[in-house]
């Protein structure tokens, strides 16, 4: 009798489970094909909980300051800001998931490369979100690798561009007038000015970096590598001219190349005390603090390659099993909007470049843009946008690292 009865228990589980299942499925598919206003009705007076990287003042008090109050008056959303590092958050998702918790604690997530990777391949993110966004389709470029791609896997619409940070070259203006414009020029500048180059070890992620850019170029290009994936047989042939280029310039870098900073504070302390004449560095504004500082001189500006500037962009997503869907996504293309965007590169706040397309603003929004002052050592929106190339299959930096060392400093 008992075991009948626990048969009958475990049924009825069973089938409520499906069924769960199955509402879950019917709600998500009923948002993805309602009209925009029909989700911006759904999302007043929900409260949405945002699960982000909590380390920065800045990026802090523009969630808190700006986006929080604009929301509740605008869209009459409650904001809150959860503070939480991006693999615990994956954590807590994945952990609801094994419990069968439908409806989970977090509506919104911050986040890119691996921990999109794991996010995505466990089926934790809901979508696809990006067809949804207004702002998206109106203000970004939708074909663009940099929006296709997160660290070389495809996003299919489960992430949408938040903002991005790019590679560019420092230098001092007063040593170096005529800055190189391509990887050969790089090459002849470091050659008539023996000493005055070097790059971090790629086991430094600046280092990793500098030397992708050679290997971007030597392999085929950025979209080239992304249609392979990772591929150790390609890379190892597409990567010759790269150890070449390397080999050539190592006899003329700082220390003749028998010693190489071993991070980018390294190389920035050589540069700050004038024993090179360029550093580098994985955010195009980055040096205007230290100039400020009076750490860099006030002579510093910046370039990027004819080749292109590696960036990475990060992404906003909504979790599959978010209670308040409608309201994530009301959220996420409010961050998205011009208006936000602005507020976002603005130095009293993030500072951040923005990850829309400049070319699709309004005459009006390129203004309100322009009259940000990010500082002489900043390079344009539109030179940046130019240069842009998205990051490769996160597997290729360990495989340079490791390469690296056999095929140039064994050598």
């Amino acid at each position: 009798m008992m075991k009948r009865f626990l048969l009958l228990f475990l049924s009825i589980m069973l089938l409520a489970g499906c069924s769960s299942n199955a509402n879950v499925e019917k709600a998500n598919t009923d948002i993805l094909n309602a009209g925009w206003a029909d989700i911006e009705k759904a999302a007043g007076g929900k409260k949405i909980r945002l699960h982000m990287w909590g380390g920065d003042p800045g990026i802090n008090a523009y969630i808190d300051e700006y986006v929080k109050p604009v929301l509740k008056e605008k869209k009459n959303i409650l904001l809150e800001r959860i503070p939480m590092d991006t693999p615990e958050i994956l954590q807590k998702l994945e952990t609801e998931k094994r419990a069968g918790q439908a409806e989970g604690t977090i509506d919104l997530v911050w986040l890119n490369g691996e921990n999109f990777k794991n996010a995505k391949q466990n089926d934790l993110l809901f979508g696809p979100i990006t067809e949804k966004l207004p702002n998206y389709q109106q203000y970004y470029d939708t074909k663009s690798l940099e929006n296709r791609y997160d660290f070389g896997l495809k996003t299919d619409g489960y992430e949408a561009p938040w903002g991005k940070v790019q590679f560019v070259f420092h230098y001092d203006s007063e040593k170096v007038q005529d800055p190189p414009e391509t990887i050969e020029d790089l090459l002849s500048w470091a050659k008539d000015n023996p000493g005055q180059f070097t790059y971090p070890d790629p086991k430094d992620f600046t280092g990793n970096a500098f030397i992708r850019h050679l290997f971007y170029e030597s392999a085929g290009g950025a979209k080239t590598l992304l249609d392979k994936g990772f591929d150790e047989e390609y890379a190892n042939s597409g990567s010759k001219e790269l150890w070449e280029s390397l080999n050539k310039l190592e006899p003329h870098l700082w220390k003749k190349g028998k010693l190489y900073p071993n991070d980018l504070t390294e190389l920035d302390k050589l540069y700050a005390n004038g024993e090179v004449a360029m550093t580098m560095g994985y955010n195009e504004a980055r040096a205007e603090s230290l100039i400020e500082k009076g750490v860099f001189p006030e002579t510093t500006r910046s370039f990027v390659l004819e080749s292109g500037s590696i960036g990475n962009t990060h992404f906003l997503a909504v979790p599959a099993n978010s209670a308040n869907k409608e309201a994530a996504l009301v959220s996420i293309d409010f961050l998205l909007s011009p208006e936000a965007q602005i507020k976002k590169l603005s130095p009293e706040y993030w500072g951040e470049s923005p990850a829309l397309d400049y070319s699709k603003l309004t005459e009006e929004q390129r203004e309100s843009f322009d009259e940000i002052d990010r500082g002489k050592s900043v390079l344009s929106p539109e030179e940046l946008e130019d240069a842009f190339l998205p990051e490769i299959d996160s597997q290729y930096v360990n495989w340079l690292k490791e390469n690296w060392t056999n095929e140039v400093v064994q050598k």
